[in-house]
C-alpha cells in the first residue's frame, strides 16, 4: 500500500453493519461499489476514489461510520491527540494490515487513527 503524503489525512471510512451481505447488495446496487472479503466479519469497498470496510465486530453505529486517518508515526499520533484534548477510546492495537487507535474528539465523536508501521 503507498502511504506516501498520507499522514495525518482521512484514509478510510469503516461501516459497523447488521449485515454484509445486504450492505454489499445495496452499496454495490445503488453506488456501483465493488467489494473485497476478508472473512465473514470483514469486507473491504471502494467507490472509485476511496475504499473503506463494512464490519459486523461492533455494534451498527447509528451516529454514522468511523472515519479513519492514517499517520506515519502512530505513537506521534497519539500524543498529538492527547495534547489536543482527545480521550483516548481504544489504546494501540494490531490487526490484519498495521496497528490502530481510537479516540473521541472534544465533541464526542469517535474516530480512529492507524498506520502500517
Amino acid at each position: 500500500m503507498d502511504t506516501q503524503n498520507n499522514d495525518r489525512r482521512i484514509d478510510y471510512i469503516e461501516f459497523n453493519v447488521a449485515d454484509i451481505a445486504a450492505s454489499k447488495a445495496f452499496y454495490g446496487n445503488a453506488f456501483g461499489w465493488t467489494f473485497k472479503d476478508y472473512g465473514p466479519e470483514y469486507c473491504e469497498f471502494a467507490d472509485g476514489r476511496l475504499t473503506g470496510g463494512f464490519t459486523t465486530l461492533g455494534p451498527v453505529r447509528s451516529g454514522g461510520p468511523l472515519v479513519i486517518i492514517y499517520a506515519d508515526n502512530l505513537e506521534d499520533a497519539l500524543a498529538r491527540v492527547e495534547g489536543a484534548g482527545g480521550k483516548i477510546l481504544k489504546p494501540i492495537f494490531s490487526f490484519p494490515g498495521g496497528r490502530r487507535f481510537h479516540f473521541a474528539d472534544p465533541d464526542g465523536y469517535e474516530l480512529a487513527v492507524w498506520s502500517t508501521r
